[in-house]
This record gives C-alpha cells, sequence and structure tokens, in this order.
C-alpha cells in the first residue's frame, strides 16, 4: 500500500535542501519518493495520504539507550511508583527480574517513541532490553554522530520523525506508524 505523509516541510537531512510543502511516499518498508507534495498527489492519486502539522525529518539518535533502558526502571502505572523513571537507589530496591527489565523496556521504548526517537546507543548487554529493543523497531547503533541516522531518500528505510515546532507528533519507522500524538 501506498502512503504520502506530507508536512508544512520536509527536511531531508545530508546535503539536501528543505523542501516546503513537500512529502515522503512510502510503498511498504520504504520511502518511494521525496517530492511536493502536488506532485505525488497527481502521479499516485490512489494513495492514502496522511497529513501532519509541522516538519518531516529523519529520526532521532539518543545517545544515552544504556542509562535509559539498562540503568533506569520504567514503571507500570499500576505501580505505586509514580510516574517518572527510577535510577539509583530506587531501583537498587527493586527486585529486578529479566521479565521485569524488558517491561521497563518496553515503556522506556515507548518514552523514546514519544520523542521521535528511531534508534539508540549501545552496547546493550540485557538480552531483555535488547529484545524489547529489537522487537519496537528501534535499531541499536555503537557510536553517537551528528549526522542524521537514515536521509529521507528514495530507497532508503521509510523511518522519521515529525515534529510540531519541539513535539513529536508521529514517529515510523520501517514504514510504520509507531507513535501518534494525535
Amino acid at each position: 500500500m501506498l502512503t504520502i505523509h506530507t508536512a508544512d516541510v520536509v527536511v531531508p537531512g545530508g546535503e539536501r535542501p528543505s523542501l516546503p510543502g513537500g512529502a515522503v511516499l512510502v510503498e511498504g518498508r520504504r520511502i518511494a519518493a521525496v517530492e511536493v507534495y502536488d506532485d505525488l498527489v497527481a502521479a499516485h492519486p490512489a494513495a492514502r495520504v496522511r497529513r501532519w502539522p509541522g516538519r518531516i525529518t529523519p529520526g532521532l539518535l539518543n545517545p544515552h539507550g544504556r542509562e535509559l533502558l539498562e540503568q533506569s526502571y520504567h514503571p507500570d502505572p499500576r505501580e505505586d511508583l509514580g510516574d517518572e523513571p527510577l535510577t539509583g537507589e530506587a531501583l537498587s530496591a527493586l527486585a529486578m527480574t529479566d521479565a521485569r527489565w524488558g517491561a521497563s523496556a518496553r515503556r522506556g521504548v515507548q518514552r523514546l517513541l514519544a520523542q521521535g526517537t528511531v534508534a539508540v546507543v549501545g552496547p546493550l548487554r540485557r538480552p531483555a532490553v535488547i529484545d524489547a529493543v529489537h522487537r519496537s523497531g528501534l535499531s541499536i547503533e555503537h557510536s553517537f554522530t551528528e549526522e542524521p541516522l537514515i536521509p529521507l531518500l528514495p530507497g532508503a528505510d521509510a523511518t522519521f520523525a515529525i515534529f510540531d515546532g519541539m513535539e513529536c507528533v508521529t514517529t515510523v519507522i520501517g514504514g510504520r506508524l509507531l507513535h501518534r500524538r494525535r
């Protein structure tokens, strides 16, 4: 199925200039085209259209993967532990099993997706955490770089984030919409 994601501007990354009124055509897991919205709609009139406020950009790389997912506990809302991740002594006081680490990592990954994150810097060591990260679609990188991970180019993985101001509206990984604020 073809999907056209459009916003006020597309920031493709790399050396390519921003594209006001642009859009990204996604076919399955891949980007099929990055062009002006009107041109894509004319060429693909049967494509599903998703309109977003703000800008479409390559997703973010979070350099703190280990700290956020293996050195913090993301409480379940049903627990009486608050809403914020627990670290240090509060984390040490918990009986952490592999299953609990996996559940915490899944909740932590959801927080990351809500920020436009598509990759974290590792290495990650806990198998339950690694599994949660892989299942979500996030990738694990081995170093931090200021450059976007995957520029928005035809043939590239359909992985990007959409921001309205500083707020992440949507995160797409491998063509799948994994976070949606609205």
